[in-house]
């Protein structure tokens, strides 16, 4: 008997066996998560005009403050403020708010000369903003992010209900030259297309800070950022993770709503960046992790797997690549309707090979973290 031969047929069907479960997987996930998003038409929101108050954390922003915050405080809205939480910067930011605040009324400035922040990150300073708000609709961005027109609050704000407390958006990068650029906007796009998705299916999970809003009730009433003060990020994800739930949230994607912000200029300024966000992955809910990490594992046997069977080259050869063709093009597919919604462009091609590159350096990332945490915000 070829002992050498059936257990080279037994590895091979369990090979097999793994291929078929994660591309079902993730052929479930392309086509029934991810798909909500891709084919997302949205409602006509009845037209309000609610007090919004957009608060803005700055530390060391004098020039993105200086081109972007008119370009707030110029809004097509009626009734609204802007404050901005100077968080002991040691440039002229203090000096150009007051200037600011000589022809903008709306603008009001919160000024820490002292570094009072116990808690190092940028939770305390927003939500000192959040408090001095005069509003309920409270709509967070960035000092670097400019909104896309002059109808961004109103576009925003109009998700707001009875039901509706929090309301996620789009925080684009602009598109500019380099390989650099275009990885950030592909991890952008990505990281949109799942939150938005699960926030279509009723698990909303995530926000981020560069467009998002939400209800100072609803801050008040979960007792802000209390429960994870001492992690240093996760204002935006981790708030959003504990109190989002299927009928509270809403998400806005249209050109109006979204911001744009630059990307990083240098690998090492976005492997900061990106160490900074993975700290907080490992505090989501179970069922945000279950999820996501469903998700990935799959991804990966399915590579693992694909790559194994197709040394092989044995009958199964054309059968296994037809298929990893066929969740090739459902993900080529999706991505290119999401495209379209977030109207980004000129990724699609090299997908594939993001994929590749993500699939080595988030573990990367991952490793450096266990090793070494990161400890600053700005």
């Amino acid at each position: 008997m070829n002992f050498e031969f059936i257990a080279n047929d037994y590895y091979n069907n369990i090979f097999l066996i793994i291929f078929y479960s994660t591309l079902l997987i993730q052929l479930i996930y392309f086509w029934f998560i991810f798909s909500k998003l891709a084919f997302y038409k949205k409602k006509k929101n009845t037209e309000q005009y609610l007090p919004v108050s957009v608060v803005i954390c700055a530390k060391n922003e004098y020039y993105n403050l200086e081109k972007n915050l008119p370009l707030i405080l110029e809004q097509d809205y009626p009734n609204f403020e802007v404050v901005v939480v100077n968080d002991t910067s040691d440039d002229e930011t203090d000096f150009l708010l007051m200037q600011l605040s000589k022809n903008y009324p709306n603008l009001k400035t919160i000024n820490f000369y002292e570094n009072v922040n116990f808690f190092k990150g940028k939770k305390f300073p927003l939500s000192i903003g959040i408090r001095c708000a005069s509003y309920e609709n409270i709509i967070l961005t960035d000092a670097d992010c400019k909104p896309m027109s002059n109808q961004w609050i109103k576009s925003i704000q109009n998700n707001f209900s009875d039901t509706v407390d929090i309301v996620l958006g789009y925080g684009k990068i602009k598109e500019e030259m380099g390989i650099l650029n275009s990885l950030i906007r592909f991890d952008t796009l990505s990281i949109a297309l799942t939150y938005f998705s699960f926030a279509l299916i009723g698990k909303p999970y995530m926000g981020v800070g560069r467009n998002l809003a939400y209800k100072r009730e609803l801050f008040y009433k979960n007792k802000g950022f209390i429960s994870h003060y001492k992690i240093k990020s996760g204002d935006d994800d981790l708030f959003i993770n504990k109190v989002a739930k299927k009928n509270n949230t809403a998400i806005e994607i249209t050109h109006d709503s979204q911001t744009v912000s630059y990307a990083k200029r240098n690998f090492s300024d976005w492997i900061s960046q990106k160490r900074r966000h993975y700290t907080t992955g490992k505090y989501y809910k179970f069922s945000t992790k279950f999820n996501l990490g469903l998700f990935s594992v799959s991804q990966y046997l399915f590579f693992i797997t694909f790559a194994f069977l197709l040394i092989r080259a044995d009958n199964t050869f054309w059968v296994v690549l037809s298929l990893f063709i066929i969740r090739l093009f459902s993900q080529l597919f999706i991505y290119k309707k999401v495209m379209l919604k977030l109207g980004e462009k000129n990724l699609l091609l090299a997908i594939p090979f993001y994929e590749i590159f993500f699939m080595i350096f988030n573990p990367i990332i991952l490793i450096l973290n266990s090793i070494r945490k990161p400890n600053k915000w700005k």
